[in-house]
């Protein structure tokens, strides 16, 4: 039995005699985990920021919309409070505005008169990162989002107890107008960070009693229904949707997150898919080039097998150098893959209005994945030609010119 110590040193030589013709064939190795790496590692990076973020909206909750045609009444609100699995029946109202911050800058936000406590129940990623959340009588006090209180680079332009001033437009018959509303800030929320569905860190929160009393409006914007389990939702909207029909929208994020995991799902196999062939095709090229050495290595082969080596031995020799520019090029296809998934997570991701960004996910299931495919094509495209090269006669093998 031959020590593995002097295979690999001697399928090391091999390689380094025949330098330029085995960086070519690492090259086309390397492109399978290349791609592999980063391409998935990037779209896993994006999969995780976007199922996250729906889920931590809440999994257990239910948003309902009200069509431009139907408002929601207090008999409403009673009916979803009766239905199976409901815990908590949250109406909110909403408007659009515009902050002007002390540097100049104009941000566009969102008012929400809501029960903030039930808020943060239902939102468990929110948190306060200045001051308090305001009483339920305090119709003018808000909590503001970080990116309202401080710019990107953390300056701070609100402070708790100061006021905030918003600018709305107003329709009122056939007439445009502009409203000022002025907030007095109570709390200031910790950085929430990408968003899909409601921003927070753009949102000026008052209590729900603020919605009418404050903002003017008559009628709910909406509704929070939380349930106590997960397996709830579906009957919950399915008896929703059955009772009003196309009167409402039904937004369920696990719902979002289940069918947005399916299509990343899709995606991830489709892209395997693609990686998988520049495996393929590394195979071939693995093949050639083995071919083209055991021919160049005839006599050399008939020298070793009338020294005693054996089939098995001679067969493992050549496969040994077929593996080994394999590992290599599943190294360098794995660094590279690496170093270009953190490239192409760096640019941002638009989703409709939100821009993601996202870190790759190079697990080490993928990295051990990759790596192991491309030992694969060492043993796969190197069996045959090593497989001819240990049927060598050494009579003929030492003939052979």
């Amino acid at each position: 039995m031959i020590p593995p110590i002097d295979v690999l040193r001697l399928a090391v030589s091999i390689l380094r005699e025949r330098r330029v013709r085995a960086i070519l064939t690492i090259i086309g190795i390397a492109i399978g985990p290349a791609a592999m790496v980063a391409i998935i590692g990037t779209v896993q990076g994006y999969s995780n920021v976007i199922i996250g973020q729906l889920s931590s909206l809440g999994e257990n909750t239910i948003v309902i919309l009200p069509s431009t045609t139907y408002s929601i009444k207090e008999s409403d609100l009673r009916y979803f409070e009766g239905l199976p699995g409901v815990s908590e029946v949250t109406p909110f109202y909403t408007i659009n505005g515009i902050y002007r911050r002390s540097d100049g800058k104009e941000l566009d936000v969102s008012i929400y008169a809501v029960d903030i406590e039930e808020l943060f129940k239902i939102i468990s990623s929110l948190a306060i990162k200045e001051g308090s959340i305001p009483p339920k009588t305090a119709y003018t006090t808000s909590v503001v989002g970080y990116g309202i209180a401080f710019d990107e680079e953390g300056n701070k332009f609100v402070e708790v107890g100061g006021t905030v001033t918003v600018r709305t437009v107003v329709v009122e018959g056939e007439k445009i107008r502009t409203k000022l509303y002025n907030f007095r800030v109570s709390g200031i929320l910790e950085e929430y960070g990408n968003a899909l569905v409601m921003n927070p860190d753009a949102t000026i929160y008052l209590p729900l009693e603020a919605g009418r009393t404050v903002l003017g409006l008559s009628k709910y914007s909406g509704v929070l229904i939380t349930v106590r389990a997960s397996e709830y939702i579906s009957l919950v909207t399915d008896e929703i949707n059955d009772r009003y029909g196309e009167l409402v929208q039904i937004v369920a994020f696990r719902r979002i997150a289940e069918s947005v995991g399916s299509v990343i799902n899709t995606l991830n196999f489709l892209l395997f898919t693609l990686s998988i062939s520049a495996f393929i095709v590394a195979i071939t090229g693995i093949m050639a080039t083995m071919f083209t050495s055991v021919i160049e290595r005839t006599r050399e082969i008939g020298v070793l097998k009338a020294l005693g080596y054996t089939n098995r031995q001679v067969l493992l020799l050549i496969l040994a150098e077929s593996t080994v520019m394999s590992i290599i090029g599943g190294l360098i296809g794995i660094g590279i893959g690496t170093i270009g998934a953190f490239i192409l997570a760096s640019r941002s991701f638009r989703l409709g209005n939100v821009t993601l960004y996202a870190s790759p996910d190079i697990s080490p299931w993928l990295l051990g994945f990759s790596i192991g495919m491309a030992i694969l094509v060492g043993i796969v495209g190197g069996f045959i030609p090593a497989y001819r090269a240990s049927k060598i006669m050494p009579v003929e093998a030492l003939r052979y010119e």
